[in-house]
């Protein structure tokens, strides 16, 4: 589903992963690269049995900063899975999917189309490493 700024939106699957089976679905999800994390709302994740595990202080576009409680998550997004640390959103945060979540999942932004897809291969430090040092 696209907006008329460019932007567009997801459904994004979320669970505990004390707890995997018992998800929750959240629709019309915006995708935001210009956030480390992904924010869903602190009720939601409260509901699944999510634990507050991190404070971390976020700055924001007009520069305040904002503290706010992570914990960590299994999300899927178009049928793919990852682990990940999201932000437990207060009411009046915006709800989103971001860059440290698509990094994840190995998706990228096709900006023609509006969707994510597939990254392509991942970097593997291992292959780098045996390259350069001659070590197999």
């Amino acid at each position: 589903m696209g907006d008329d700024m460019g932007t567009f939106r997801v459904s994004v699957e979320i669970e505990n992963p004390a707890r995997p089976g018992e998800g929750r679905t959240l629709e019309s999800v915006l995708v935001d690269t210009g956030a480390e994390l992904s924010w869903f709302p602190a009720a939601l994740l409260e509901s699944l049995g999510i634990e507050r595990v991190n404070q971390r202080h976020f700055r924001q576009a007009d520069g305040t900063v904002l503290a706010r409680w992570t914990g960590g998550v299994i999300l899927r997004v178009v049928g793919i899975q990852t682990w990940d640390e999201a932000v437990f959103a207060e009411p009046g945060d915006l709800t989103l999917l971001g860059a440290h979540s698509l990094e994840g999942l190995n998706l990228r932004i096709d900006p023609v189309s509006k969707q994510l897809i597939d990254a392509g291969p991942a970097p593997a430090a291992g292959a780098l490493e045996c390259i350069t040092t001659g070590v197999s």
